[in-house]
């Protein structure tokens, strides 16, 4: 992975997070409970402050693991 491929999935990550939290947040606000501690379950890592840094994100190449599975199928 170069330096380009990094930045743009750390960008990507960082918007799924400021997702999150802002859903959670318009949940509350909402009085929807029940969505949000079921939204919080989901991202519970990336919305504790203490985890956030410390959790894996792992992202792969649809077509690149298709071609891998096709490799080491034969």
């Amino acid at each position: 992975m170069n330096n380009e491929d990094a930045l743009r999935i750390s960008q990507y990550r960082d918007d799924i997070y400021d997702w999150a939290c802002d859903r959670f947040q318009q949940l509350i606000a909402d009085g929807d409970n029940d969505s949000a501690l079921a939204l919080a379950d989901e991202f519970f890592e990336w919305l504790d402050p203490e985890q956030l840094d410390n959790e894996l994100t792992l992202f792969f190449d649809e077509d690149e693991l298709q071609e891998h599975y096709q490799s080491i199928r034969s």
